[in-house]
């Protein structure tokens, strides 16, 4: 169980990247009270968690109604997350997230919290494929519990990043940042890839 949650909240953190999200976060916050921006990154992360642990518990029923394989969907997310990767290696807002019409409406918005942070920001396709492929490979109750107890660790962990974005932002600046972003981005197409041979790999066997 210990070593499949740690590499759970691993893919999860990666996938979820909070401290991609910190520029444009403080950049939309900029102008906000700082008791207020706590209250946003708050609302954000539970909203997010939520989520995702919604697509966690229903996620499989959803595809065995639309008759779609497991693998065939840890596939198509091992694409996606390959996309998003391919992105963070370039040091690039993933376009799987957010386009730049919604960050340019969410400036103007009161409530930030569930729209753009929540959603597509932390919570996003590639985290939602992300959680409904570990519980496809969670084989007991304590490896389902594992999935569970990362998305919660990913989301505290956002919610302690996201509350401090304008320092954390000022301190890293453009270049650290970029780096971080390619770190995180070879771990994750290393991890998308392995999604991908997998469901492929499986879905051969089974015919």
């Amino acid at each position: 169980m210990i070593p499949f949650s740690a590499a759970a909240f691993t893919a999860l953190f990666v996938v979820v990247e909070p401290i991609g999200v910190v520029p444009m976060f403080a950049a939309l916050t900029r102008d906000r009270p700082r008791d207020e921006v706590r209250r946003i990154a708050f609302r954000a992360s539970v909203v997010g968690g939520l989520v995702l642990t919604l697509f966690a518990l229903g996620g499989r029923f959803f595809l065995d109604a639309l008759g779609v394989r497991i693998d065939a969907f840890r596939m198509a997310g091992g694409l996606l997350l390959l996309l998003t990767a391919l992105d963070m290696l370039r040091a690039k807002q993933s376009a799987c997230r957010c386009s730049a019409r919604e960050v340019e409406e969410a400036q103007s918005r009161e409530d930030l919290a569930i729209v753009p942070v929540a959603i597509p920001l932390l919570a996003g396709p590639g985290a939602m494929a992300t959680v409904m492929m570990l519980m496809s490979r969670a084989t007991s109750p304590g490896m389902i519990g594992g999935v569970f107890v990362a998305i919660a660790l990913t989301f505290l962990a956002s919610y302690l990043v996201l509350r401090s974005a304008e320092p954390i932002a000022r301190w890293m600046g453009p270049s650290v940042t970029a780096v971080v972003q390619r770190v995180l981005g070879l771990v994750l197409a290393a991890m998308s890839l392995q999604f991908i041979v997998e469901g492929g790999l499986n879905l051969l066997n089974r015919g």
